[in-house]
């Protein structure tokens, strides 16, 4: 159970729905939070970031990935097995699943590789020229230019 009301940073604030929303999911998320399958999430670069999830058992054909809404989702499912099997232990999970995880403003997919049991979801940052930072240049008003005429009034 929950005990934050987030409804007055909604009426409070403008613009900040997002910062809302992430806090409220955050909240609800972790109650329960399935372990399954395991992942790593690095950092390769300034504005770069690799999932890696641990997918043994799964073939590229048993996995999809598919961005949404700012939001990545990875299942898993695998196909039903044909021969009939007598384990002694099973300890290699290939039950399906699914992951999500919020991708902020910018953040793409740019590649996926599945080597080796791991499945790995590169990501990368590419803010718009529009939005990155810009120097604006300071003139003093002393300063005119010299192809300026004069406006002079004909009345």
């Amino acid at each position: 159970m929950r005990a934050f009301d987030l409804t007055p940073l909604y009426r409070a604030t403008v613009g900040f729905d997002q910062v809302a929303d992430l806090m409220d999911r955050a909240l609800a998320n972790d109650v329960g939070q399935n372990s399954y399958p395991p992942y790593n999430i690095e950092k390769t670069d300034d504005d770069a970031w690799r999932i890696s999830i641990a997918v043994a058992g799964f073939s590229d054909d048993d996995l999809a990935i598919e961005v949404k809404d700012r939001s990545l989702q990875v299942t898993g499912r695998k196909a039903a097995d044909e021969t009939e099997r007598n384990y002694l232990h099973r300890g290699i999970a290939t039950r399906a699943f699914e992951r999500r995880f919020h991708l902020a403003d910018h953040v793409r997919v740019t590649g996926a590789a599945h080597e080796n049991g791991m499945l790995h979801i590169d990501l990368a940052r590419e803010v718009p020229e529009a939005l990155k930072p810009r120097r604006i240049e300071i003139t003093s008003a002393g300063k005119t230019d010299a192809n300026l005429v004069e406006a002079k009034s004909v009345n």
